[in-house]
């Protein structure tokens, strides 16, 4: 049995089940996912839509998110929120699912360059959550992250 889900959690669940209506071409969404990703998310919002079909009002708040209004998105997730609470084998069937997803989510797809110049090493790494090292200081990048202690 799933505990109770919190309002984050499901917003979080329908961001990544409903992006394929928000990213601006197929493509950018398959720079964050592999190709079972993709294939996970797909399947995390049809498991989402059917169980939600049954609401006239979870109904509208679908079809607006599949027209692209990312606002319409808050309300599909209270009504995920809802079932999730009420249905646990479902929140944990969702919650396997968004797990396997991001098992597939790719991690770094940074560059990293060595210069080497006057006796020293410049070493460079370019791309998302990354630690820069120019010469020989080093800027660490946490991104809403505290730094280990």
């Amino acid at each position: 049995m799933v505990g109770l889900i919190t309002l984050t959690a499901a917003q979080a669940i329908a961001n990544v089940a409903f992006s394929k209506f928000f990213e601006s071409s197929v493509g950018k969404l398959g720079e964050k996912f592999t190709e079972t990703g993709l294939k996970k998310i797909d399947e995390l919002y049809q498991t989402i839509r059917r169980k939600l079909s049954g609401n006239p009002g979870a109904n509208h708040a679908l079809a607006d998110v599949e027209q692209g209004n990312q606002e319409a998105l808050q309300r599909v997730a209270v009504y995920l929120l809802d079932v999730m609470n009420a249905d646990g084998n479902f929140a944990t069937d969702v919650q396997k699912i968004a797990d396997e997803i991001n098992i597939h989510r790719l991690e770094d797809n940074s560059s990293q360059n060595q210069y080497n110049y006057g006796g020293q090493n410049y070493q460079t790494k370019t791309g998302e959550n990354n630690t820069n090292q120019f010469g020989n200081s080093t800027t660490n990048n946490y991104y809403n992250n505290s730094p280990p202690s």
